[in-house]
């Protein structure tokens, strides 16, 4: 159901207010083809979305960039908040991450040396980017792209709806790293981001906070749970999924979070890195 608001600025007469309306909630069913999972999805969204019909009116969401800029929490903690949930989590998560370091060591050794020779040096990329509750860390990565790859964004089109930014043929990205993107080892670092508890071996992944403040209210629940290596989207196409349905199965995710899941996305993982399916 749609209603007017008749505000000073937007809306003058019931003609303008007729062309501007919001929906409060909205059920939407989700059956995400993902045969592993085999779930069917109710998810509820509880936010107001606005109706824009014609070149007037505006979204009517309150900016939270101060909030950003602080460093501040911007969305309360849900998922599973069950004191034996969380316990086992983290030890599968320090467990799974020390074993992975050991046993791809001798690839990401290799990976560093190879960069620091062909980046002069610059082999990580350290990204700040929004974690639980919206709590920023700095994210590491191998590094893919071109040490003036940020001066140089403005000359990329965005193939991507939404606030995230994805270019198949980014001209920035190197010949090593996109191989290293294709094969997900420029991934590998943030092993050591799940070790320091930024992150956890499954969760939603990480955003960069100019992408969260263009998120409508609803969209941010992403953020509500530890953000991860592994997700539903990474298992389900990555980025050949539009932007609203991956956020749609991170809010799947937040709302049937438990032990059992993350096993069975952790188990689909190397499939779908194999795959390299959506991977670019």
């Amino acid at each position: 159901m749609a209603q007017a608001y008749n505000t000073a600025d937007t809306l003058q007469s019931q003609d303008k207010a007729s062309e501007t309306g919001v929906l409060l909630g909205e059920l939407l069913d989700l059956q995400i083809d993902n045969p592993g999972l085999n779930y069917p999805m109710l998810a509820w969204k509880p936010f107001a979305k606005t109706i824009v019909k014609g070149n007037r009116g505006a979204e009517l969401f309150p900016s939270i960039e101060p909030q950003l800029a602080a460093g501040l929490e911007i969305v309360p903690a849900e998922g599973n908040r069950t004191s034996v949930y969380l316990a086992a989590k983290r030890l599968l998560d320090i467990t799974g991450a020390a074993a992975l370091l050991i046993l791809l060591s001798p690839i990401m050794l290799a990976t560093f040396v190879v960069l620091a020779i062909t980046t002069r040096g610059k082999p990580l990329f350290r990204q700040t980017r929004l974690g639980h509750r919206g709590r920023p860390f700095v994210m590491l990565k191998f590094r893919t792209m071109s040490v003036d790859a940020e001066a140089k964004r403005d000359e990329v089109e965005n193939e991507q709806d939404g606030p995230i930014f994805k270019n198949r043929s980014d001209f920035r990205i190197t010949r090593i790293g996109r191989f290293l993107r294709v094969t997900s080892i420029d991934e590998m670092p943030q092993l050591f981001n799940v070790l320091a508890g930024h992150m956890s071996l499954v969760g939603p992944r990480p955003p960069i906070g100019a992408e969260v403040a263009k998120y409508k209210p609803w969209q941010r629940r992403r953020l509500s749970v530890k953000p991860g290596l592994t997700c539903l989207w990474q298992v389900s196409g990555r980025s050949d999924i539009g932007f609203e349905r991956w956020v749609e199965m991170d809010i799947w995710y937040v709302e049937h979070q438990n032990f059992a899941n993350d096993l069975k996305l952790l188990l689909q993982t190397p499939r779908s890195v194999l795959s390299r399916r959506g991977a670019y």
